[in-house]
């Protein structure tokens, strides 16, 4: 059974950082490109990053040169730095695994995902 873990989330200030983490379990995680998605109240779920099996990474505009994406293979982790926070960055963001080596997956072609870290950044 895949379980996708996300972490890291909580409250922080305009201008800060924080760091997510998700963990996979019963997956190929070597062979998987991982994603983090947002969803902020009202709004429709959004891509924030995504690595490729091969390391290629791809981010929103929005957050473009703020936040960054990782990945360890050996400790089948995602990770994603978040810099110079805004409060518009307020949102739940998941963790979504899928197989295969495509560097720009749609949305609904991930079958995994995490069940989401709240980030909330006050003004």
């Amino acid at each position: 059974q895949v379980q996708l873990v996300e972490s890291g989330g909580g409250l922080v200030q305009a201008g800060g950082s924080l760091r997510l983490s998700c963990a996979g379990s019963g997956i190929i995680f070597s062979s998987t490109g991982m994603g983090w998605y947002r969803q902020a109240p009202g709004k429709q779920r959004e891509l924030v990053a995504f690595i490729s099996v091969g390391g290629f990474t791809l981010y929103a505009d929005s957050v473009k040169d703020r936040f960054t994406i990782f990945r360890n293979n050996a400790q089948k982790t995602v990770s994603l730095r978040l810099n110079s926070l805004k409060p518009e960055a307020t949102a739940v963001y998941y963790c979504a695994a899928r197989y295969g080596s495509t560097r720009y997956p749609e949305l609904t072609d991930y079958p995994y995902w995490g069940q989401g870290t709240q980030v909330t950044v006050s003004s």
